[in-house]
């Protein structure tokens, strides 16, 4: 059984929590981390020697947040090497190490993300949609950090570079020209994360979707149901607050 929540009922979970000081972004940051290395360590290694390429979609909220510092985890996991975040040699994949990339999809990008990346030596670059969507086809995992629970079904979520960068992405593999494992952040962009439903279809379909706290309704049921993959609750310590409230929605 699946219980799902409405994306106003886990903020309400979060408020007595975030106001307490607990450090709920970095609980489920480190959760999209560990996630994501489990799927690494269970595929066969790249070929050539060559590190896993994880690239990041951030957009300008807290879900470009959580991508950042995860990205920034899977970065420093055994060290720094040059101007991009490499976990080395005798790193936390067994010797195969991992490159993180990062891009800019947002007006804005969340600041401590964007410290705590750089620090782990990613950089966080602004690239045309064009050269964005190439770029992500060319990794082994693209983490969709653009949009959250602020989304609504009633007019396309994505715009602008956001919008073109992932339609980018979807012709391009449309076109076999690669197919990363797609990652969401919490949920897919462009799913309502109430209802499940979509304005169109520029979404990028996830193969996994790493929800915090409670699992969104809109990840249940209708479109979004489709468009998230897999789905896999992180535990931030909200569970018990939200354990109390009205599910929106119980699938067997």
């Amino acid at each position: 059984m699946r219980i799902g929540y409405t994306a106003q009922a886990v903020r309400d979970a979060e408020r007595p929590h975030l106001e307490a000081g607990e450090p709920l972004m970095e609980r489920a940051s480190h959760a999209l981390a560990q996630e994501i290395t489990a799927r690494l360590g269970a595929l066969p290694p790249p070929p050539d020697g060559r590190p896993w390429r994880v690239v990041l979609l951030v957009g300008s909220g807290s879900n470009g947040g959580d991508a950042l510092f995860a990205g920034a985890e899977l970065a420093s996991g055994a060290g720094i090497a040059g101007g991009t975040g490499i976990a080395g040699e005798a790193g936390i994949m067994g010797g195969t190490g991992i490159v993180v990339e990062a891009i800019r999809v947002g007006t804005r990008v969340h600041e401590g993300g964007r410290a705590a990346a750089e620090a782990a030596g990613v950089g966080v670059r602004s690239l045309a949609a064009t050269e964005a969507a190439r770029v992500a086809v060319q990794g082994d995992v693209v983490v969709d950090g653009i949009l959250g629970t602020g989304t609504s079904a009633a007019a396309p979520a994505l715009r602008g570079a956001a919008r073109e960068a992932v339609a980018g992405i979807l012709d391009l593999i449309a076109a076999g020209e690669g197919r990363p494992l797609v990652v969401a952040v919490d949920l897919p962009s462009g799913v309502d994360p109430d209802t499940g439903a979509v304005a169109d279809e520029v979404v990028l379909p996830a193969d996994l979707t790493v929800t915090f706290g409670g699992i969104k309704a809109g990840l249940l049921q209708g479109p979004g149901a489709r468009f998230a993959g897999e789905v896999v609750l992180a535990r931030i310590g909200i569970e018990d607050d939200l354990a109390a409230t009205e599910p929106a929605i119980v699938v067997p």
